[in-house]
């Protein structure tokens, strides 16, 4: 599936956030290898912490159903559930991708008028936290 199109589910998956403080709605579209595609959107809660990014959402579904290995995500995010600038996943989030994806996982970012920005993992999160065990 191409970035266009993955980027076009995560504007669908964006009308469904819940963003009644910050007003910033985010959608995502995560792209499995066995070529199932997860929808994600952000949920904010009153009290901040217990609020999800649209990513984690994403990610967390598909983990959920037994999903090990994935392709690339698309992400969308604007005021009011409007796409606006391109935006990039948070530092929670990038870490949670670096806990399932190799470095060169793709993160694809699409901007208002529809043009992509897309980034490998290991350049939006250079040295991810690691733990090794024996």
């Amino acid at each position: 599936m191409d970035g266009a199109k993955l980027a076009e589910m995560a504007v669908l998956a964006m009308r469904s956030a819940y963003s009644p403080y910050s007003g910033f709605a985010v959608g995502a579209a995560l792209l499995t290898k066995s070529g199932r595609v997860y929808l994600g959107c952000n949920i904010e809660n009153a009290s901040f912490s217990p609020s999800v990014c649209a990513e984690r959402t994403a990610f967390f579904k598909a983990l959920s159903e037994g999903e090990r290995e994935f392709e690339k995500i698309a992400v969308v995010g604007g005021k009011d559930g409007m796409a606006s600038s391109y935006c990039s996943p948070c530092g929670v989030c990038r870490q949670v991708m670096a806990e399932f994806c190799p470095g060169d996982f793709i993160v694809i970012m699409r901007n208002k008028d529809g043009s992509l920005r897309e980034k490998a993992l290991k350049e939006l999160l250079p040295e991810p936290f690691e733990f090794k065990i024996k």
